[in-house]
């Protein structure tokens, strides 16, 4: 259960109390995610999100992420809110962790998903990147290809107790995307982290992103590549090129990509596969005794890997120039 921080219903009812919601009817955590705390709060007005963000999430970042909310929502994305208080402020502190409150949006995230919802989710995406052109803030990713080996080094000889050999593949593989990682694509504001949990559907139509906290300025591309990875493989680790089809031509519908994109998405592919397989190889080996959230395998992240680095054009994926 992703709960790390209790609230007493004191503390929420005063926090609460700072915003013009209405009047607290119940509160209770919500079980998915790994990252922060969150609770689904009934009020007499309506249903919310309450999120404290734990040490794992740089408080400086806060600002940049609930802006950006803000500017999207206006810009007519469907995606959580945030909340002001009675004071205007979109940050309050709770339990002695920053907290925010935001809207609460109806749906439910697809565990298989279709292809038709990878079509949903590429036209989505592609809406993000065009909405957030004009978003003034800036973050930096602190995952992209400079932060991988840094991470690596944090897991170091204990990476072959996951599997032997696993540290020499991933030292190759770092080798080769140092070197030939692309600099001059189409860069803005991306999620970073599009899965299948943060993607609500109403029936077939999408109605919502959500979980904004890995949000950063980056390729766009990229973002593309790391939805091929999370969307468009099965549970027995084949590769389903229609629903990468439908993904591509759904986000290529709205934003058509550049030939340097095109070019380069095999490399980002690998580079999505590599970065997720790092963190989760990172999560596996720090998990604290007693520790109530299970990590996820990064074994499944060097199978994608491996399809990746057989790839040899973006026409494999389904993509047509």
């Amino acid at each position: 259960m992703a709960v790390y921080t209790e609230v007493t219903d004191e503390e929420l009812d005063t926090f609460i109390g700072s915003y013009d919601v209405g009047r607290l009817l119940s509160f209770k955590g919500i079980a998915e995610g790994v990252e922060n705390s969150n609770f689904l709060v009934h009020t007499d007005k309506a249903s919310y999100i309450l999120t404290l963000y734990e040490k794992r999430v740089n408080p400086d970042d806060l600002p940049y992420f609930l802006n950006l909310l803000e500017h999207l929502a206006a810009k007519g994305l469907s995606c959580p809110t945030p909340v002001p208080s009675k004071d205007g402020k979109l940050l309050g502190k709770l339990a002695g962790r920053p907290a925010a409150l935001v809207t609460f949006l109806e749906g439910m995230w697809v565990k298989r998903p279709r292809a038709g919802h990878c079509a949903e989710l590429g036209r989505a995406m592609a809406e993000l990147h065009l909405d957030g052109k004009d978003y003034d803030g800036y973050r930096k990713n602190a995952l992209d290809v400079s932060g991988w080996r840094p991470l690596y080094e944090q897991c170091g000889a204990r990476s072959d107790s996951v599997q032997p050999g696993l540290g020499d593949e991933i030292s190759r593989e770092l080798d080769h995307l140092e070197a030939c990682w692309p600099s001059d694509l189409p860069s803005g504001v991306i999620h970073a982290d599009l899965f299948p949990d943060n993607v609500f559907f109403l029936g077939d139509e999408l109605s919502g992103l959500i979980d904004f906290y890995f949000a950063c300025n980056d390729a766009f591309a990229y973002d593309v590549a790391i939805c091929l990875n999370a969307w468009c493989f099965e549970l027995d680790g084949s590769f389903n090129v229609t629903k990468a089809k439908a993904l591509l031509k759904g986000y290529t519908a709205v934003r058509p990509l550049s030939d340097g994109e095109f070019r380069a998405l095999p490399t980002l592919c690998r580079g999505a596969a590599l970065r997720f397989l790092l963190t989760r190889l990172y999560d596996w080996l720090s998990v604290p005794e007693g520790a109530l959230v299970t990590p996820k395998d990064p074994l499944e992240y060097l199978k994608k890997l491996r399809f990746h680095q057989a790839v040899e054009s973006a026409e494999d994926y389904g993509l047509t120039q």
